[in-house]
């Protein structure tokens, strides 16, 4: 069985609210947290369907908490 593993780093201005926001998607495929200036998540699994399909769903997620977290800061 292959293992498939990587992660995506991506800028943002308040990476705390946006991991926070993230975090109810936190399944065992990805796991987000707070990195200086961003926010880092972890994919680790072993089924390329599976992985595809939750990166693609994080990206949306992560644009929509992106949106959420800057209008927040106002």
């Amino acid at each position: 069985m292959i293992r498939i593993e990587g992660a995506i780093e991506t800028p943002h201005g308040h990476p705390e609210c946006v991991a926070a926001a993230l975090e109810p998607d936190n399944l065992t495929l990805i796991r987000t947290y707070p990195i200086e200036g961003g926010v880092r998540a972890e994919i680790d699994g072993t089924r390329l369907r599976s992985i595809t399909a939750s990166v693609d769903d994080y990206l949306m997620n992560l644009a929509i908490a992106e949106d959420v977290c800057t209008a927040a800061s106002r």
